[in-house]
């Protein structure tokens, strides 16, 4: 019986520097340039690394995903629990280089299964902490849950900042000047002003 190949411990600096170069990889090149020899390359490391510290590409996309994942949902937590949530909620949802890895992730999900559980996973995580912090804070500025639902919130913001940012990325920009400072505007008027 063949014994189980050793992987590399998940706190080992090279295993950082393989995801890193997997991130960047994916954010100027998009998900099919990430392969053993580029993230490598990226890397400045040897290609049998890759494959020291991850079984599969899959597990390095993975573990790219879920490093990102957890980082977005305590940076999600903190814009809930500040002074002004709705601007920081927003603020964090159109961040472009958030907005270039969910789109980089959705493309890749449509290829891998696996990726994709994980995705949806963490999705329904993302949107079951937001529907919980902004319960409260749309009760807090007064407004119902029938004038404006909680979910019905959190789906038009999420589906506006990505409809924005997909459109940036291809150069098409008609309509975000407005639309974002409708946003503002609003925003404006339920939290104050950003002096």
């Amino acid at each position: 019986m063949a014994t189980p190949r050793r992987i590399g411990a998940p706190d080992a600096k090279n295993r950082a520097l393989l995801l890193d170069a997997a991130e960047r990889l994916m954010l100027e090149e998009g998900y099919a340039a990430v392969t053993s020899r580029q993230v490598a390359a990226k890397a400045g490391l040897k290609p049998q690394l890759v494959h020291y510290y991850f079984r599969t590409m899959d597990d390095v996309f993975l573990a790219v995903f879920r490093r990102r994942a957890e980082e977005g949902l305590a940076q999600q937590a903190e814009a809930l629990a500040s002074d002004r949530p709705l601007r920081a909620l927003w603020e964090f949802s159109t961040e472009t280089e958030r907005t270039a890895f969910t789109m980089e992730f959705a493309a890749l999900t449509n290829h891998r299964k696996s990726i994709r559980a994980e995705v949806a996973e963490y999705s329904a995580k993302f949107r079951e902490a937001q529907l919980k912090g902004l319960t409260g804070v749309l009760e807090r500025y007064g407004m119902s849950a029938t004038d404006l639902p909680p979910a019905v919130f959190v789906v038009l913001t999420t589906a506006l900042a990505r409809v924005l940012g997909m459109e940036d990325m291809i150069g098409l920009s008609a309509g975000h000047a407005e639309t974002v400072a409708f946003v503002e505007r609003w925003l404006d008027r339920i939290e104050g002003p950003v002096t």
